[in-house]
């Protein structure tokens, strides 16, 4: 392979823009911060997973689609979580309803992230399989936190074991906050039993009724405590990180909010449980998000789910194609704030349609090579303002009828001809109706069961006429007959 073109990415840490240059060419790896599943993904939660994608998408262009790692966390144990199971299923054991929670609202979110054109990610670790030592030996929480006690940066105090910020020597230098600024005095008062107030907590105590992990400590003073409790918010991503990516890796990702503490806090347990002088090389975070000139919030009344814009008329009274909302993302630069509103929803959809109308996706060679305008923009730091604009003179203006404006589509996650499939399956929605298919489906069950094979032909062939495509299989855990269906063009 030739000498690669330089990509240069916003790093938070240094404040400046710097030439990417990946420790590993042949393995280049990113780890992102994902859902916490204790509620549905809001609007907010996708510019993450649609601009680390835009980005996932740009390095396998670059480096080789064999030779990214992308890690994106599910974070399935917190204490909103466990209030959400205790509120939803007051009947169940405790652990059977946080499962119950948590499995449901990450599949929510991944179907929403599919909705959105995002790739899955090279691997999606779950916080509950890393909290214990594993018999694959992959980083763990609790080995991470035995690390930092014997390195001398936590202790225990209150059934916690909490890290010590003051025992490291330059903590803060991501948010840019210095320790002095943060001691006693402050607004928010100091626990009692820290010894710093920006201590945070590595591992805390469970009580009966609530999950926990039988976990033991060797204190520095020859103590060995067993404390039955659960990780600390901050110490999960930095066991997942290490345990796919190693101890320093490429690119660390998330949202503007996410920098303090949380990223603050991996950086400082990363490096000091493994000795390290960085975590990550490059820090990227992308910008607040606010909902028709206002902060989102559920008081404000303008709290959307990515799942009621999809499914609901709730926003602009109409539901909204995922790839309105994934281009919506994308007219503004990802580190600006995006104001979320109708408008701009009805603008992103009024350029889908467009496109739709100037390409034929079927005739797509994306071995060509992209255009050099349009890769120059997104290699500088995904500038995705002139990206877009480039696209459509590439598709609709000057360069019509080029693969250029096809790969263009496919580097950014969007295709019209997926807009046009999500727009006829909104319409067929409207005027059928899902539950309408779900019964009609039922009743040709009972035929099948009956072996009354010339009716179950006949709602298939009737369905089709009406564009649904049944499709028939079995369940895997079951082994009964489940059938499936989707809208065809």
């Amino acid at each position: 392979m030739g000498e690669r073109p330089e990509l240069k990415l916003y790093n938070t840490l240094t404040r400046t823009k710097e030439a990417f240059a990946p420790i590993d060419p042949d393995n280049v790896r990113m780890y992102v911060c994902g859902p916490t599943v204790y509620d549905y993904a809001h609007i907010g939660n996708a510019r993450p997973v649609i601009v680390f994608d835009v980005l996932f998408r740009l390095l396998r262009h670059v480096y080789g689609e064999d030779h990214v790692t992308y890690v994106r966390n599910i974070t399935d144990v917190d204490d909103k979580i466990n209030a959400r199971a205790l509120r939803d299923y007051p009947n169940l054991p405790l652990n059977e309803a946080i499962r119950a929670v948590t499995e449901k609202t990450e599949a929510q979110f991944q179907a929403d992230a599919k909705a959105l054109g995002c790739l899955a990610p090279t691997v999606q670790p779950r916080a509950t399989d890393f909290v214990l030592p594993r018999p694959d030996g992959k980083t763990d929480m609790v080995s991470l936190i035995q690390s930092l006690i014997s390195r001398g940066h936590a202790y225990d105090a209150a059934g916690e074991i909490l890290f010590d910020v003051s025992s490291m020597g330059d903590y803060g230098k991501l948010s840019n906050r210095r320790l002095e600024d943060q001691q006693a005095g402050a607004r928010v008062a100091v626990e009692r039993h820290k010894k710093n107030p920006g201590d945070f907590v590595l591992w805390k105590e469970s009580s009966a009724d609530e999950p926990g992990w039988d976990a033991h400590f060797h204190m520095s003073d020859s103590r060995s405590l067993a404390i039955r409790g659960r990780p600390g918010w901050h110490i999960e991503c930095s066991a997942m990180s290490a345990a796919y990516l190693g101890q320093t890796f490429d690119i660390h990702g998330g949202g503007l909010d996410l920098i303090f503490p949380h990223h603050e806090n991996e950086i400082a347990q990363s490096r000091c449980a493994h000795g390290t002088d960085v975590m990550a090389n490059i820090w990227m975070h992308n910008g607040f998000l606010q909902v028709e000139g206002r902060k989102m919030s559920k008081s404000e009344g303008n709290f959307v789910t990515i799942n009621e814009l999809l499914e609901t008329e709730k926003f602009g009274g109409r539901k909204w194609p995922g790839e309105v909302l994934r281009l919506a993302m994308l007219m503004t630069h990802y580190r600006e704030p995006i104001d979320f509103s109708v408008r701009r929803l009805e603008e992103a959809e009024a350029l889908l349609r467009g496109w739709a109308e100037d390409v034929d996706e079927a005739q797509a060679d994306l071995d060509a090579q992209p255009d050099e305008l349009f890769m120059s923009y997104l290699r500088d730091d995904l500038n995705l303002y002139p990206a877009v604009n480039r696209v459509s003179e590439l598709v609709s203006g000057s360069g019509r009828g080029t693969p250029a404006g096809l790969i263009a589509l496919a580097i950014l996650g969007l295709s019209p001809i997926r807009y046009h499939e999500q727009m006829e399956a909104l319409t067929f929605s409207a005027e059928f109706g899902a539950a309408d298919v779900e019964a009609i489906i039922s009743q040709r069950l009972v035929f099948i069961a009956n072996k009354n094979w010339s009716e179950a032909d006949r709602i298939r062939d009737e369905l089709l006429a009406q564009g649904v495509q049944l499709k028939d299989g079995k369940d895997p855990a079951t082994g009964e007959r489940v059938t499936t269906w989707e809208v065809k063009r």
